[in-house]
């Protein structure tokens, strides 16, 4: 068995074609979508098309439940992707499961299991330092789930940890969207360190899993310079270097 696994395209449909291309390069047919498809200051109708217009099994992320709800409190970039898609847009993204179970040993959540907007293969220091979760926490989040491969996205940070029962659970990193800074539970930044769009190649042999991280280069600079003319100059930097700059 051989799939794809993208997250966090965040509206960027230059890296998810890219992304798209690149698989296609390799021979890989299936594909599975981790969420948060299309908030941010980029191009979150034509990736919200192309994303419909593919079918690939996908869940839905914490931003894309905000968006599908409307949310009074939404942010800028939610604000921005609301603003740009239709009604079609917004049913299918109100559609999809938090949660998904594919080909009956993957699943497919956001965050964690049970909540869209929880780190799970990273963590927050109280002073503010993104860093590995430890195992016992991955792995009690891991608790009651049968599946041999569990995907995760939402940190945007590639991340592979095999349990010590076997089980493999992998973050793919972010398609479209290489840093941002958040305030829960503190202050602190997420950076790829790479403006390469990033996602992951699954595959089993002889019943164990192998990953593969894919950072895929693309016309970055294009969707720098609209996040700048958009008002966004922390996405600017982040597509633009790979950090969230000053």
């Amino acid at each position: 068995m051989r799939l794809a696994a993208i997250a966090d395209v965040h509206g960027n449909c230059a890296a998810l074609e890219a992304v798209l291309a690149d698989m296609a390069a390799l021979g890989i047919a299936e594909v599975v979508n981790l969420g948060d498809h299309v908030s941010g200051p980029l191009e979150p109708r034509r990736t919200a098309d192309l994303l419909m217009a593919r079918g690939f099994p996908s869940i839905r992320g914490n931003h894309d439940r905000v968006l599908a709800e409307a949310a009074a409190d939404m942010g800028a970039s939610d604000r921005y992707a609301h603003a740009e898609l239709d009604a079609g847009h917004l049913a299918w993204l109100a559609s999809l499961p938090a949660t998904l179970v594919y080909c009956d040993d993957v699943l497919l959540c956001h965050g964690t299991p049970r909540h869209d907007l929880t780190y799970w293969l990273d963590h927050v220091t109280a002073d503010g330092t993104v860093a590995a979760a430890p195992i016992e926490a991955i792995e009690a989040e891991a608790g009651g789930i049968a599946a041999s491969l569990i995907l995760c996205g939402h940190t945007h940070l590639p991340r592979v940890v095999r349990l010590r029962d076997g089980r493999l659970v992998v973050n793919p990193g972010s398609v479209g969207c290489p840093g941002y800074r958040w305030d829960v539970p503190v202050e602190h930044v997420v950076e790829a360190g790479t403006p390469h769009a990033c996602y992951a190649i699954l595959e089993r042999t002889e019943g164990v899993w192998h990953t593969t991280i894919r950072h895929v280069p693309y016309d970055h600079m294009r969707m720098a310079e609209l996040a700048a003319r958009n008002g966004s100059l922390v996405w600017a930097s982040a597509l633009a270097t790979g950090w969230c700059g000053e």
